[in-house]
C-alpha cells in the first residue's frame, strides 16, 4: 500500500503511475509520453480511471470506471447460473439428450474456471485496459450464437467462449480495482460493490434466467448478455486509461497448459460427480490427473523466469489465508445452495421462478453486510473479518438440519440465507482486497486466485457434501432426503469452523499481515 504524499511506480496492469494525496483518492492525471513517469498534481490520488489535468480537484470518473467493470463482472458472473432453471425447456428445443444436458453449463464452468490463470497474466502481456475490451466484446459476441443456437453443438461451444471470455475480463476488473483504488476508504467502498456482485450474481443468475425464460423465452436469457456487455463497454473505454508503454514481460507457455489443464480437469472431476456419480471410474481419474498436473505446474513455476503464478505471491500470509478462507466459503455457500434448491422445489413444490426469488435475501443480506464492513476494512487485521464470516457461513448451514417438508420459509429458510450473505460479504470483500493489496505487476493473478479458490470450492462442495447428503439420507422419501441435507450441513460446518480455527493459527502466527 502507497502512504499518502508518496509516489507509486507505474506497473504493466495498473496504468499511469500517480501521486497519492488526499484520502478521497481523487485523479489528476497527465498523459504519459512514452517511456516516461505521468505524474499528477499534489491534490490527485491514484487511479486508472480517466482524469483532468494538473490542477483538478478529486474527479469522480474512477467510480464510473468502477461502476462500468461493476456491470460486466455482473453479466459473466451471472451467466454461469443463468440457464439452470432453463435447461428444461431447453432440452426438448434443441434435442438435448440426457447424456449431454448439463453441457451447457459445464462448458461455461470448466473454460472459465481453467483459464482464469491464464487470464491474470495477459493484462501483463496485452495491457490491462485491452483485457478488459476484449472480454467484454468477446462475451458479447459469443452471446449471440448461443442465445441464437439451433443444435446443442453450437450452444455448448458458444458457452464455451463465454467462459473463456470471462476469465479474460475478471481478474483484470479485479486489478483495476487492486491499483486504481488504494486510498482505505476508497478501497473498502470498491471491494465492497465488487463482493456483492460476485456474491448476489448466483442469485441474480437465478432469478434472471426464470423470469426470462418464463416471459420471453430461454434464447433471452443468454442474448440479454448483449446490449450489457456493450454498454460496460463503452463505459471501460471512455473511463479507463491506456496502459502506458513498459515492460510486459513473456508468456509461460508450459506453466499456461499444466495450470490450464490441471484447473480443467479437477473442476471437470468434481463436477462429473453431480452427473453419473462418483462410481464412474473416469471421475477419480480425472481429480488424480487433474492433482498430478498441477504439482507438475507448480514445479515449472519454480523454474520458469516468466511464471504464470509467481509463487512469491503466497510469501503474504493473510493472501494466503484469504484464499483457504474463499475456497471454504464456496464450499459451504454453493453445497448450501444445491441443497436448498431441493428444499424448496422438491419438498415445498416452487416452481423455478419462486426459487429463484426465494434466493432473494442472501444478496439483500450481503449488501447489509458490506456497508458494515467498510470502517473495520481499513482499519482491523484480515484475519478479524474472515473468521467471522466462515462462522457465521458455518453457523448458516448448520441450521439445515431443522429443516422439514412443511418448514416456514420465514422462520426456518430465510435465516439460512441471510447468514450465508452476511458470512459471504465478510470472506468476499476481505479476500478480494487483500489479495491485490501490494501485488504490483502481479495485481491480476492475485485476482485471478481468489476465482480459482471459488471455482474449485464451489465445485468441491457440491461433489464431496452432496455425496454425503446421498449416502446419509437413508431413502428415497423427502423427509429421508432432507435428513441427509442436515448432515452434510452439519459437516460443512464442522469444515468452516475448522478453516476459521486454521486462518487464526496462520494469521497470528505472524504480526504484519495487517491491512495498514
Amino acid at each position: 500500500m502507497t502512504p499518502p504524499g508518496t509516489a507509486s511506480e507505474p506497473t504493466a496492469e495498473g496504468g499511469p503511475a500517480l501521486r497519492t494525496g488526499t484520502a478521497s483518492g481523487a485523479v489528476a492525471a497527465v498523459p504519459a509520453a512514452a517511456g516516461t513517469r505521468t505524474e499528477a498534481s499534489p491534490e490527485g490520488g491514484p487511479g486508472t480511471a480517466a482524469g483532468t489535468g494538473p490542477g483538478a480537484g478529486p474527479h469522480p470518473r474512477r467510480w464510473w470506471a468502477l461502476a462500468a467493470v461493476a456491470v460486466g463482472q455482473l453479466m459473466i458472473a451471472a451467466d454461469a447460473t443463468v440457464l439452470h432453471i432453463a435447461l428444461p425447456t431447453i432440452q426438448p428445443d434443441l434435442g438435448l439428450g440426457d447424456g449431454i444436458r448439463h453441457w451447457p453449463i459445464t462448458a461455461f464452468a470448466l473454460a472459465y474456471a481453467g483459464l482464469l490463470l491464464l487470464g491474470g497474466r495477459l493484462p501483463r502481456l496485452l495491457g490491462l485496459r485491452t483485457c478488459l475490451l476484449i472480454g467484454l466484446g468477446g462475451f458479447a459476441a459469443a452471446s449471440l450464437p448461443a442465445g441464437l443456437a439451433g443444435n446443442p453443438e453450437t450452444l455448448i461451444a458458444a458457452r464455451g467462449l463465454q467462459g473463456a471470455f470471462g476469465a479474460l475480463y475478471t481478474p483484470s476488473a479485479l486489478a483495476l480495482l487492486g491499483t486504481t483504488f488504494t486510498a482505505p476508504a476508497d478501497r473498502a467502498r470498491a471491494f465492497g460493490v465488487y463482493g456483492t456482485i460476485m456474491g448476489a450474481s448466483t442469485a441474480v443468475g437465478l432469478v434472471l434466467g426464470g423470469a426470462l425464460t418464463e416471459w420471453a423465452g430461454w434464447r433471452w436469457s443468454l442474448l440479454v448478455a448483449v446490449p450489457i456487455a456493450c454498454t460496460a463497454l463503452i463505459g471501460v473505454l471512455v473511463t479507463v486509461h491506456a496502459d502506458p508503454p513498459g515492460e510486459r514481460g513473456r508468456l509461460d507457455v508450459p506453466g499456461a497448459l499444466l495450470g490450464t489443464a490441471g484447473l480443467i480437469a479437477l473442476v471437470h472431476g468434481f463436477g462429473r460427480t453431480g452427473t453419473v456419480g462418483w462410481g464412474d471410474p473416469l471421475t477419480p481419474l480425472l481429480l488424480a490427473l487433474g492433482v498430478g498436473l498441477l504439482v507438475a505446474f507448480v514445479r515449472v513455476q519454480r523454474r520458469s523466469p516468466h511464471p504464470l503464478l509467481p509463487l512469491r505471491l503466497f510469501a503474504n500470509r493473510a493472501r494466503v489465508v484469504s484464499y483457504l478462507s474463499v475456497f471454504a466459503m464456496a464450499m459451504g455457500t454453493f453445497a448450501g445452495f444445491f441443497l436448498l434448491t431441493f428444499a424448496l422445489q422438491d419438498a415445498r413444490g416452487l416452481d423455478p421462478l419462486r426459487t429463484g426469488l426465494a434466493f432473494l435475501p442472501y444478496p439483500l443480506a450481503m449488501i447489509v453486510g458490506v456497508r458494515c464492513l467498510r470502517r473495520p476494512l481499513e482499519r482491523v487485521a484480515p484475519h478479524r473479518l474472515l473468521v467471522p464470516g466462515l462462522l457465521l457461513t458455518g453457523f448458516g448451514l448448520a441450521l439445515l438440519p431443522v429443516l422439514g417438508p412443511d418448514s416456514p420459509y420465514p422462520t426456518h429458510i430465510l435465516p439460512i440465507f441471510a447468514l450465508l450473505g452476511l458470512g459471504g460479504a465478510a470472506v468476499l470483500v476481505t479476500a478480494n482486497s487483500t489479495a491485490t493489496r501490494d501485488a504490483g505487476p502481479d495485481t491480476a493473478v492475485a485476482g485471478a486466485l481468489v476465482m480459482v479458490s471459488m471455482q474449485v470450492g464451489s465445485a468441491f462442495g457440491v461433489a464431496g457434501l452432496g455425496a454425503v447428503a446421498a449416502a446419509t439420507a437413508g431413502g428415497d422419501s423427502v423427509t429421508d432426503v432432507l435428513r441427509g441435507h442436515g448432515i452434510a450441513g452439519l459437516v460443512a460446518a464442522g469444515l468452516l469452523a475448522g478453516t476459521a480455527a486454521l486462518v487464526l493459527f496462520l494469521s497470528r502466527a505472524r504480526a504484519d499481515s495487517r491491512f495498514t
